[in-house]
């Protein structure tokens, strides 16, 4: 059991487990809320010090734990997180294979885990001080846009994991759906102001879950009817907080309406789409986006690659057209971070959009070398004379993945300079065995054109 001060408790506070005076006299149940009569209870009868068997939940889907202190030290402040992400990336320009795909890869994922980090940070002196640092916020988004317009093509590719999700859900998909969002946001030319706008919104939008009881979100089934219902209730939640907080009134209406419909079905207000705010349509293509295609513990997982299908489809009209566009000329056809089966039967990863054609993403080889020892990338359609037939199955990918970890392992960082200064590989052999893997991996008892009969029912073009 931890500690728990009384000094520390504050009005509505939940814990992930029992709170106990004592080694055996139940003080409160985990999950429910400290209230006001019984803090007052404490100090009277004298207790300083309170045993549990959790500590502090910030209640949600979260599954991340809050400090009791009250001079809880924001560890991922703007000064910090800048200082962290500053040193992350000079450390990656002094590495001698700066210019590796691997290591540009490496150094995104450790910043884009900084941000993870100040997002849960933000949430959980939320939960223990009723306050959120607006100034900060900002000027940290700020940042996080410039990041991902630079480094599109790799943050992008960064997909959560089933076992993550179960650790920290709420951060999460904060965070996944901003990155969305800003990269939505960038395609459509949006002004910084209004692009900070969308950021900030995107990282709370979430935030009124903490107003729930911590069981709605902590079961791994699916949650029946009554619950979904009071789940529906988070965005009002958020509204009144971020309005309690004196954030300006178009975030404060994005929280509100993330989850409205253009065709007038979502909640709370069932508003159509001449009465929802632009951030709110952002974040709602962005999150369903995400939502799609991150694993879930009481659902199959889907690739990125069917989420943007369902979205393209638009079957119900619930999102802008405007907004679907956007996200597919940001991601293309096949999402960054697809793994592919190409026309030369060759397996690749999508690894950017091709501006102005979706169709013909920029993919790179699992195995292929240029002549400077980097990952050959090329732009798949007319100019190389090399399709995408389909996308690799699940199966498929996990082989993909573990070629890359052998071939990755097999090649040194001397001998990708011994590559870029002589244009040949001293690990071909390696190479070549992974190459005939990868070809394996594709079962050809799959039609090639799967991913072709999938968009039949799609018109590309009328998103041109």
């Amino acid at each position: 059991m931890v500690t728990v001060t009384t000094a520390s408790l504050k009005k509505d506070m939940t814990f992930s487990g029992d709170l106990f005076i004592d080694n055996t006299f139940l003080l409160l149940p985990k999950t429910a809320e400290v209230n006001d009569d019984m803090i007052k209870a404490l100090n009277t009868w004298g207790f300083e010090n309170l045993l549990c068997e959790g500590s502090l939940s910030l209640g949600g889907d979260i599954g991340i734990e809050g400090s009791t202190d009250d001079d809880f030290s924001e560890q991922a402040s703007k000064e910090k997180i800048n200082l962290n992400v500053k040193k992350i990336i000079e450390d990656s320009k002094h590495s001698a294979t700066y210019n590796n795909d691997i290591d540009r890869m490496n150094m995104v994922r450790e910043v884009y885990n900084e941000y993870m980090n100040y997002i849960e940070s933000v949430f959980t002196h939320f939960v223990t001080h009723k306050e959120i640092n607006q100034n900060e916020l900002s000027e940290t988004v700020q940042d996080l846009v410039i990041f991902i317009k630079e480094h599109k093509r790799y943050i992008l590719r960064i997909n959560p994991t089933l076992d993550a999700n179960k650790k920290n859900f709420l951060v999460l998909h904060s965070m996944r759906c901003t990155v969305v969002a800003l990269a939505i946001g960038l395609q459509l030319h949006l002004p910084l102001s209004k692009m900070i706008d969308l950021g900030v919104t995107c990282i709370i939008h979430e935030i009124g879950m903490l107003r729930l009881p911590p069981q709605l979100y902590m079961t791994p089934k699916r949650l029946t009817a009554n619950e979904r219902a009071q789940v529906s209730k988070h965005t009002l939640f958020g509204y009144t907080i971020t309005k309690d907080l004196n954030f300006p009134l178009s975030i404060q209406l994005g929280v509100l309406e993330h989850h409205e419909n253009e065709n007038g079905t979502g909640y709370p207000r069932h508003i159509t789409g001449d009465k929802i705010t632009s951030i709110a349509k952002i974040i709602s293509v962005a999150c369903s986006y995400e939502a799609i295609s991150s694993p879930r513990s009481y659902k199959d997982e889907r690739s990125t690659f069917e989420a943007l299908l369902e979205m393209l489809q638009n079957k119900e009209k619930k999102y802008d057209d405007a907004i679907i566009k956007a996200l597919l000329y940001t991601v293309s056809l096949y999402p960054i971070g697809t793994y592919v089966y190409l026309s030369d039967k060759k397996v690749a990863e999508v690894v950017d959009s091709t501006p102005g054609d979706p169709r013909c993403p920029y993919v790179q080889y699992l195995t292929e070398r240029d002549e400077h020892g980097a990952q050959k990338v090329i732009q798949t359609g007319a100019k190389s004379g090399i399709t995408v037939l389909r996308i690799l199955t699940k199966q498929e990918q996990q082989d993909a993945m573990r070629i890359i970890a052998e071939k990755n392992k097999a090649i040194s960082p001397a001998a990708v300079t011994a590559v870029s200064q002589t244009g040949t590989s001293q690990t071909g052999t390696d190479i070549t065995q992974t190459e005939k893997l990868a070809q394996q991996s594709v079962k050809k008892s799959q039609t090639e054109n799967q991913s072709v009969s999938e968009l039949e029912e799609i018109d590309i073009n009328t998103f041109n």
